[in-house]
């Protein structure tokens, strides 16, 4: 399996460098998708080894970090946008994409199946309905180590004097305004799951992030977002709200029963 892993490592490395631009916005963001791939591969590898994975099954996990997102690049050449609303689902563009690829099918085809639908899975708002536990424990695995790393990227916008430098394919979606669209608040107070599709605002933005913790499916990933204090620095650029203060106290007791 490691020849395979250098293959693939080498060939998205070069797929990746394909779609640099002397246009700087376009550059922008492929760096950061470039450099998140790169993030997400690692905490895949971290967090399967405190699973206590195998050495076969934490290079799965690897393989499923390293092409999460083959699709996004893909998708802007197409489409001139990472908007998943404006254009087409890139985690079904990632499997379209690893498809065509010749390298994958020197790996088991079971184990084929598992990168297929996690790296499918990894960005929807549920996990498909599936019998396989092993399908599904790769999925959950893959939307952790997404997630942890999302947070980071968006850490530096989270105040609103720094909104207006958001790059454009993140804030295309959103009014760059502080206030908490009604029914995003409504869904914050009841612990429900918002729709990143009905974003209106930079407030509905920074609730649907919060929202994901309800979502994290292992303690390592939600003791690393609390020790970076991802959390604490989106409710600190929230407005001041009696709603909002409901969901986030209802939030901080989840948190600290998951991890407890």
């Amino acid at each position: 399996m490691q020849e395979i892993l250098k293959e693939m490592h080498s060939w998205m490395q070069n797929y990746m460098k394909s779609f640099y631009s002397n246009d700087a916005e376009v550059q922008q963001g492929i760096l950061i998708k470039e450099k998140h791939t790169g993030y997400v591969t690692a905490n895949c590898i971290e967090l399967a080894r405190n699973l206590n994975f195998n050495k076969h099954d934490t290079e799965i996990a690897e393989i499923i970090g390293l092409f999460h997102d083959v699709g996004r690049f893909r998708q802007y050449s197409i489409y001139k946008t990472f908007n998943d609303a404006d254009s087409e689902d890139h985690a079904d563009l990632a499997v379209k994409v690893i498809e065509e690829l010749d390298f994958f099918k020197k790996i088991p085809a079971v184990d084929y199946e598992i990168v297929k639908f996690a790296i499918q899975q990894h960005n929807k708002k549920d996990i498909a309905p599936c019998d396989d536990e092993r399908k599904i424990l790769f999925a959950k695995v893959i939307r952790d180590a997404d997630k942890l790393d999302i947070y980071r990227v968006l850490e530096p916008f989270l105040a609103q004097e720094n909104a207006d430098k958001m790059p454009n394919f993140i804030k295309s979606t959103s009014r760059l305004v502080a206030d908490v669209s009604p029914d995003f608040v409504e869904k914050f107070v009841r612990g429900e799951q918002t729709d990143y599709r009905k974003i209106r605002t930079n407030g509905d933005r920074k609730i649907v992030r919060l929202m994901w913790i309800y979502n994290v499916n292992f303690v390592w990933t939600m003791k690393k977002i609390v020790e970076r204090g991802y959390i604490e620095k989106i409710i600190k650029n929230l407005p001041q709200d009696e709603k909002i203060a409901e969901g986030i106290h209802r939030l901080r007791n989840y948190v600290e029963k998951f991890i407890s």
